[in-house]
């Protein structure tokens, strides 16, 4: 089993030439001028089995032999690819990205190296995702973030993990840098993101975690509970003033407990939230993988949590300031070890919750529709076709 993008099904057809360099394609870079993919297997019931991609966006889809007359119809310079009865996917979707290919979102000049790490795999929206720090440099890196998004199609948006966390659950975040919630600090935020911010990751049993959590929602923004000590009550109050994600679920919160439900269950328990889940096999046992997918069908989000090894070998790296080892594609802190983001793009955790027994249709959905939806992007100019198979998304992929 495999993800192709179609410049990859397109050369091992081989309808096009090698790439001429070993450097990774941008995430602007088409697959092909004209792309017809057809005789793919629809992921879902009534999706698109064929489409007609320029300039790497669909332009048509359909199903059954309607690709004849769009061949015809566009046969100068149209490159042709059978799918041979494998599935046509949309297009990834991450909204938890730090960092690729030696670079992460708070270096000035990393961002398009990034995308083009992850487009390799399958992902045509990111979302930049920073860690805690000191306001003004939050404030720096987001609107460094937010002008890159000019040429860069598939960077989403800002997301800011932190600095409102929990020191009980802060995971890979520099204790110096967590502070409370005050609106001030969200406005400040709102302002450097010019426009680009799509979530805050708070914990809501700080003081004012609330009020901000209600004045983010208000300002369009996604509230997501993580890096949290809140026990089921406060969650789930935190889920009520419209807090619509889990950050990464069972990891840097408090477990899921029979006597103690915690934030896991008052996500479950909360029919709007979107859950986050890493699917690298090491921040979540697969079995706890398929019993989050088994009690909240179609609000799973696959995220990567990727950092800046992700597509590069092991050794040493940095997360926000904090040094990192990664051995054997395993990123640690070097002062206590604690899990540091992943190395994991989104084809393979499509490829991992499969394995683990989840159906194919709902793994897809995890890495399309429900990341796309949490976020909001179909209202995002320029993402309205985020995770979908329609006129205006992203060339689709090959899985099979």
């Amino acid at each position: 089993m495999n993800v192709l993008p179609l410049q990859d099904a397109l050369r091992a057809q081989g309808t096009l030439e090698p790439p001429r360099s070993s450097a990774p394609r941008t995430s602007t870079e088409p697959p092909a001028a004209r792309v017809l993919v057809h005789s793919g297997r629809p992921w879902t019931a009534g999706a698109p089995e064929w489409a007609l991609v320029e300039e790497g966006v669909i332009v048509r889809s359909g199903v059954g032999s309607g690709w004849r007359d769009a061949a015809f119809r566009h046969d100068d310079g149209l490159a042709v690819l059978d799918a041979g009865g494998m599935t046509l996917t949309p297009a990834f979707v991450d909204n938890h990205v730090h960092g690729a290919a030696g670079c992460s979102f708070e270096d000035p000049d990393g961002h398009r190296a990034i995308a083009a790490e992850h487009a390799r795999h399958g992902t045509a929206a990111l979302t930049a995702s920073l860690v805690a720090a000191p306001p003004a440099s939050l404030e720096i890196s987001a609107a460094r973030i937010a002008a890159a998004r000019a040429e860069i199609p598939s960077l989403a948006g800002i997301h800011f993990e932190g600095p409102c966390l929990s020191r009980l659950h802060k995971g890979a975040h520099a204790e110096h840098a967590l502070i409370r919630p005050t609106r001030a600090l969200a406005e400040r935020l709102l302002e450097a993101s010019a426009g680009a911010l799509r979530q805050v990751t708070l914990a809501p049993e700080l003081d004012e975690g609330l009020v901000v959590t209600r004045y983010l929602v208000s300002q369009g923004v996604r509230v997501a509970v993580g890096h949290t000590d809140a026990d089921y009550d406060t969650a789930r109050a935190a889920f009520d003033a419209g807090a619509s994600i889990l950050t990464h679920a069972f990891n840097a919160m408090r477990g899921l407990h029979h006597r103690a439900p915690g934030p896991i269950a008052a996500a479950l328990d909360s029919s709007h939230v979107t859950v986050e889940l890493i699917a690298d096999g090491i921040h979540v046992h697969p079995p706890m993988a398929r019993l989050l997918f088994a009690s909240a069908p179609g609000r799973i989000a696959l995220i990567t949590d990727a950092m800046a090894a992700t597509g590069r070998p092991d050794g040493h790296y940095l997360l926000g300031g904090l040094g990192v080892t990664v051995r054997e594609g395993v990123a640690r802190l070097d002062e206590g070890g604690a899990i540091a983001g992943s190395t994991l793009t989104m084809d393979r955790a499509v490829l991992n919750v499969m394995d683990w027994g989840v159906p194919a249709e709902e793994a897809v959905r995890a890495a399309t529709v429900t990341p796309a939806a949490a976020l909001g992007l179909d209202r995002v100019p320029g993402f309205e076709g985020a995770g979908l198979l329609v006129p205006g998304s992203p060339a689709p992929l090959l899985l099979g």
